[in-house]
């Protein structure tokens, strides 16, 4: 049951590609980035009040500009310049980057399962993303490309603060610091381009409104709210298996709001990214329960 209560915000995520085209086009991703993060920030500080030490803040303020400022200016770079569907599976390649990554940085070689995995899945994200069969922006691929390094360094910085500071105080706040650091910078270039900061205010409509609700509440403050009460109830491997809603969400959200649709054999290799993607999980959860099942029959 716990699965399916990690595939909530895992599908909330997924949307949000589809529903900033669809309800804040041309809107400056500085300005969404700032207004997803600080009133989700400050609606999860006055659900459960938590503040951080002094000692913590430098760290809490790194944590909010790799996780929050960066990475939310650049989840709506891709909103704007890829389709759905193509941004939600990509982000499932984070994976490969991560292994990557501890492997050269840190010598953590990955297991077997997990080379072969990803190796897969750079083969079917190559065939998604032939430019032959698919007209994708350098800019969108780009900004993919450093979202998912964000997440991986972020990973790491998350993890190093979580032995010791709350992870409610570590969410609540890298969200505020994250989204003061943003509204600082949009305001900053509201100053040097003020157009589109102009005609996304001169022009707020209904549709914008019900955009910035569902990317406020529901993608933010109640998805990672849900994402923190979840990790105190179930292992992160398990977790893990809710994501899968993620570019399923973001497939289906492209369909709906924008009217995405694909060739029979883009939808297999997007099919085949997910499974990948979640292989190394399912082989560790067998090989978990089998150990189990073994011990308890002695």
């Amino acid at each position: 049951m716990n699965i399916l209560f990690a595939m909530i915000p895992a599908f909330f995520w997924g949307t949000t590609y589809a529903v900033a085209q669809y309800t804040l086009p041309d809107w400056p991703p500085l300005l969404l980035g700032a207004l997803r993060a600080l009133p989700a920030g400050v609606i999860l500080l006055c659900l459960r009040p938590s503040f951080p030490t002094k000692t913590d803040i430098n760290k809490l303020v790194s944590l909010g500009l790799v996780n929050i400022a960066a990475f939310f200016s650049l989840i709506f770079v891709m909103a704007m310049t890829l389709p759905s569907a193509i941004s939600g599976v990509g982000m499932i390649s984070v994976p490969v980057f991560a292994m990557l990554f501890h492997w050269l940085m840190k010598g953590k070689a990955p297991s077997v399962i997990q080379g072969v995995s990803g190796a897969l899945l750079v083969v079917l994200a190559w065939r998604l993303f032939d430019p032959g069969k698919i007209a994708l922006s350098a800019i969108g691929l780009a900004a993919m490309f450093i979202a998912i390094m964000c997440i991986v360094i972020g990973s790491g910085l998350t993890k190093s603060l979580g032995n010791r500071i709350h992870w409610w105080t570590v969410l609540t706040w890298q969200l505020i610091f994250g989204g003061v650091i943003l509204a600082v910078i949009s305001l900053v270039h509201a100053l040097i381009t003020p157009e589109p900061y102009l005609h996304a205010v001169q022009n707020l409509d209904l549709t914008n409104m019900v955009g910035l609700v569902w990317i406020v509440i529901m993608n933010t403050a109640l998805g990672y709210g849900l994402y923190v009460w979840l990790l105190q109830r179930m292992t992160v491997v398990d977790f893990t298996f809710g994501g899968i809603a993620n570019p399923v969400a973001g497939i289906m959200a492209g369909l709906v709001l924008l009217g995405e649709t694909y060739t029979h054999e883009q939808y297999l290799l997007m099919a085949g990214m997910i499974i990948m993607s979640l292989m190394p999980q399912i082989v560790s959860s067998i090989k978990v329960r089998w150990r189990l099942h073994h011990a308890n029959s002695y």
